[in-house]
């Protein structure tokens, strides 16, 4: 099959045709419904011969869709755009741009970077996240325990890990009150205020009573695995009206959808834009630093994707997790710029000295990083910097998944 087959099958065949003609394609029908294609371009792009070992020849196709056959929606849009022209082999998509008339149907991030910021009193240093580890754990009060330790030592943020919802041995109506009490008397000890992302990840009807109860609970964020429930339904959380505070989007599952170089879906599509539209105020993204498998470029990618402009769309806040330390935080400030979340599980609870000195030794590395001093020359005035270094290095912690 030819490029120019795949671009006839991509364009008429996610619109309006089929495998053979149909008396219905009538060209009023295609006049208004068929996608057009826009351009065909090999890459790269021989002019006067090919190697002679060339297995075979990629193309990047540009598909316009009129927006009007799938609506202002995310699984209308994936099954126009990428359905069933995806079991055609080495097919991925690559990006997507939308026009003006259709983003604004969506509201996007409530908060964003800006309404976090506002939200946290923090002006214009990187935001700290702290996941709580272990990822599963038995006792809720263990849990808030933890979470006090980890907000007093200066996270502005504390976020179950993406493995722990409402289960039965750790219910939200459990979890949700232990952990305020500590966040309460974690910002009341530091004077800062403090958010709990609660994850309320579960079935779609269930979802939308958990986002209820836990702010009946006290909860003021809140956290759902987007892609496991599906785009839509996380877009029906982030944009109901009752839905008051910050929701953060947790990424997994995207290297099922994203990794092969040659199908799915392109992770700046996947983690950067779509979750963004859907109204995400922070998005966890993988990072190149500590354990996580991905090219530095796609990272950069991602986390573009989540702050360029975009029409009414507000910027979601970036959040650089996997195997982080604070002696990464030099080259992720200098990577991304110091408006986003910085996640960090393991080098927090695992310090030498507790989650609290974990937490401290990160904001004592932000706080050299927003100085202008190394981090390794702060940690010769700062204890729990220190032995943090000494734990982990001031490089890439070295270990992959």
């Amino acid at each position: 099959m030819n490029a120019r087959d795949v671009a006839y099958a991509a364009a008429v065949e996610q619109s309006t045709g089929t495998w053979t003609l149909v008396p219905g394609e009538t060209p009023e029908v295609r006049t208004r419904h068929v996608a057009k294609v826009i351009g065909i371009y090999e890459v790269p792009a021989y002019e006067y011969s090919t190697p002679k070992d060339l297995e075979r020849r990629e193309y990047i196709i540009q598909v316009a869709f009129p927006w009007e056959n799938f609506g202002a929606q995310i699984p209308m849009l994936m099954s126009t755009v990428i359905g069933n022209i995806s079991l055609g082999g080495r097919i991925k998509c690559v990006d997507m741009r939308f026009p003006k008339s259709w983003l604004k149907e969506f509201k996007g991030p409530k908060f964003g970077i800006k309404g976090l910021r506002k939200l946290l009193g923090v002006k214009n240093r990187p935001l700290l996240n702290n996941m709580i580890k272990p990822c599963v754990y038995t006792s809720a009060k263990m849990g808030a325990d933890l979470c006090y330790e980890a907000a007093v030592g200066g996270s502005d943020i504390i976020k179950d890990d993406e493995l722990l919802a409402n289960a039965a041995f750790n219910t939200l109506e459990e979890r949700i009150p232990l952990f305020m009490d500590a966040i309460d008397r974690a910002s009341a000890e530091k004077g800062e205020k403090t958010l709990y992302t609660v994850n309320i990840t579960d079935e779609v009807t269930r979802l939308f009573e958990h986002a209820e109860r836990a702010q009946e609970l006290g909860a003021n964020a809140l956290m759902i695995n987007f892609l496991a429930v599906g785009y839509s339904a996380f877009r029906q959380v982030c944009e109901d009206p009752s839905v008051k505070v910050p929701v953060l989007a947790h990424m997994d599952i995207t290297g099922a959808m994203s990794y092969s170089p040659i199908t799915g879906v392109a992770t700046n599509l996947v983690i950067g834009k779509l979750p963004r539209i859907c109204g995400s105020d922070i998005t966890v993204l993988p990072a190149p630093y500590g354990k996580a498998p991905i090219l530095k470029e796609r990272f950069l990618s991602i986390a573009h994707d989540m702050v360029m402009p975009l029409h009414n769309i507000e910027q979601s806040a970036p959040m650089p997790s996997g195997g982080i330390s604070p002696g990464m935080v030099e080259e992720v400030v200098d990577d991304l710029g110091p408006d986003i979340v910085i996640g960090s599980g393991g080098a927090i609870h695992a310090h030498p000295d507790g989650p609290r000195a974990g937490a401290r030794a990160f904001r004592q590395a932000i706080d050299a990083k927003m100085m202008g001093v190394s981090v390794k020359k702060a940690a010769q005035e700062n204890e729990e910097l220190r032995r943090a270094l000494e734990s982990w290095g001031s490089g890439r912690t070295g270990f992959d998944l």
